[in-house]
């Protein structure tokens, strides 16, 4: 649908009346203010409406794009934004100053990140891609810690006979352990408990 233009007597009530006629989330909307409106003297004299015009966003990558570019307005960073897209994946890459705010303690705000970014994708009926977020190459140095971690979980595994549970991960971690460990015929993976808590188990295969 082409871009709507609405007034009102506030900026919000014509951004409302634009998305209810546009049937879409706000995520899902490119808005600009074409003029903010003024209440006039006393309400009366000069009051003139506000004016908006909304236009749809059609692509997971712009949906991603502007919902990240307002955290981070929010946050008063500012942070460049690449997405590549391959296979049922976005990977957005992030780039600026201070990107260790963004990725947080053990990468849990870049995750926390991801996650909401991925319920935003989900919310705007765009859910064929998963979003997968990474700044100053964490993802493969995280990648190459869970791989060296899976081995060696593994090795005790066999050796005590005895299941070990990890901490939770999001799905792409998650997989790496999966996959780092699908070979191994001493052990077989599984995981268990309910997202954004789900983790991965190492159990011994019998027989």
């Amino acid at each position: 649908m082409e871009t709507v233009e609405r007034v009102g007597k506030t900026v919000e009530d014509a951004i409302s009346d634009a998305l209810r006629i546009l049937d879409i989330p706000r995520e899902r909307a490119e808005i600009k203010v074409i003029d903010p409106g003024n209440k006039g003297f006393l309400g009366l004299i000069g009051n003139r409406p506000a004016r908006v015009s909304v236009t749809p966003i059609k692509g997971s990558e712009d949906v991603v794009s502007k919902f990240l570019q307002e955290v981070f307005e929010a946050m008063g960073l500012s942070v460049q934004i690449s997405i590549n897209k391959k296979e049922n994946y976005l990977y957005v890459d992030l780039a600026g100053q201070n990107m260790g705010i963004i990725i947080g303690k053990r990468g849990q705000t870049l995750d926390a990140l991801q996650y909401i970014t991925n319920l935003v994708v989900n919310r705007c009926g765009t859910p064929e891609f998963s979003v997968i977020l990474d700044t100053e190459n964490y993802r493969k140095r995280r990648r190459e810690t869970l791989e060296a971690l899976a081995l060696s979980l593994a090795r005790k595994v066999r050796t005590t006979n005895e299941p070990v549970v990890l901490e939770p991960m999001n799905r792409h971690e998650r997989h790496i352990i999966h996959t780092m460990l699908q070979r191994d015929t001493g052990v077989k993976t599984y995981s268990d408990g309910n997202e954004p808590y789900r983790n991965v188990v190492i159990a011994p295969k019998k027989g």
